[in-house]
């Protein structure tokens, strides 16, 4: 009777590439689902705000443009923004994802490494030292600012030697340096706090279409990388020995893993503003519907947190009409309560 060889490096394990599991065609209904949903909170997005607009002249605005004002609503104003929601949306969903997977905690948000607070102190040095007075020049700004900051965390964090405890030790202690550094620029340069209080609320309502065009790119790389990183991240959420075990690439998956959260975060924090609780709350929700298996939590999160982020856009526009909230101060006003409901329930998602 001969042994079974061990698996080869890389190799396909049936702990690292899951079964076909019998709640398949549920969960593949459930997506299709979400789509729907997806489609429904976008038309409404298009024809709700502090004037409704009917659908058929939303169609007309869309397909048949003459110019009128209602159709310069729709076509300059309102679809920006929309499609800025759902791209932002995509993006911080997946980055949370991501992010719980890569640190193994169920309750870590893309800010955990360090990726707002780093978008944050590049934008506010951009307003303060370089003059910097556009949403399309802070794009550029902020996004740096993350991707160095994520660079940055992931040395602290032991390079080689990195584990989701020394990852999320280094980037808190880089957020709470970088913040105090945001705080101390704001006090001393009032044009600063002027400029950077809208920004930092988390918003839509500036979105025009060059800002999409500069985020796009980076969002649909990251979006390829994050669903390419599903099979090795549900191996290395068994533990990194059994990872090992099975043979995966430790330190080749983090990388690609931080390199994934940066594209999806830096992109949406550059575009709109830090954002809370749509990364952290979505695919939190997702795996208690979905069960552990990444490819599974990420399709859903990436359809998913554009339908909360866009209803709670709808929700700012209609509920202090003529006035709006700004769409980062509804998402923390559904998200505290969800969230600690989620957290104090008896059974609470694992990973």
């Amino acid at each position: 009777m001969s042994l079974a060889s061990p698996p080869r490096a890389g190799a396909a394990t049936p702990a690292a590439v899951p079964p076909p599991s019998p709640r398949a065609p549920r969960r593949a209904a459930g997506l299709l689902l979400a789509l729907a949903a997806l489609a429904l909170i976008t038309a409404a997005s298009l024809a709700v705000g502090a004037k409704p607009i009917p659908l058929d002249q939303v169609w007309h605005g869309l397909f048949h443009y003459s110019g009128n004002k209602t159709d310069v609503v729709i076509r300059d104003v309102r679809l920006p923004r929309t499609l800025l929601g759902l791209l932002a949306g995509v993006g911080l969903g997946l980055a949370g994802a991501v992010m719980q997977a890569l640190t193994r905690n169920p309750l870590a948000d893309p800010g955990l490494l360090g990726v707002n607070a780093g978008a944050s102190a590049a934008v506010v040095s951009a307003i303060s030292f370089l003059g910097v007075t556009s949403l399309t020049g802070y794009v550029w700004f902020a996004f740096l600012g993350a991707a160095v900051v994520s660079t940055a965390v992931y040395a602290l964090g032991g390079s080689r030697a990195a584990t989701p405890v020394r990852l999320a030790l280094a980037g808190n202690a880089l957020y709470a340096a970088l913040y105090g550094y945001v705080y101390a620029v704001q006090l001393l340069d009032s044009a600063a706090l002027d400029r950077m209080r809208f920004w930092t609320v988390g918003s839509l309502a500036s979105a025009n279409v060059r800002v999409i065009e500069q985020v796009a790119p980076f969002l649909a790389v990251g979006v390829v990388l994050a669903l390419a990183l599903a099979r090795p991240l549900n191996a290395i959420a068994l533990g990194d020995d059994t990872a090992r075990a099975l043979g995966a690439r430790l330190t080749g998956t983090r990388v690609l893993a931080m390199a994934a959260i940066t594209l999806l975060c830096g992109a949406a924090t550059a575009a709109c503003g830090p954002i809370a609780f749509v990364g952290l709350m979505v695919p939190h929700m997702v795996r208690a519907l979905t069960g552990p298996d990444l490819r599974w939590i990420l399709p859903y999160a990436a359809v998913l947190s554009p339908v909360l982020l866009l209803g709670s856009d709808i929700i700012g526009r209609i509920a202090v009409r003529p006035s709006e909230l700004q769409v980062g101060v509804v998402t923390t006003l559904i998200g505290g309560p969800v969230f600690i409901y989620l957290v104090r329930r008896r059974r609470m998602a694992q990973l």
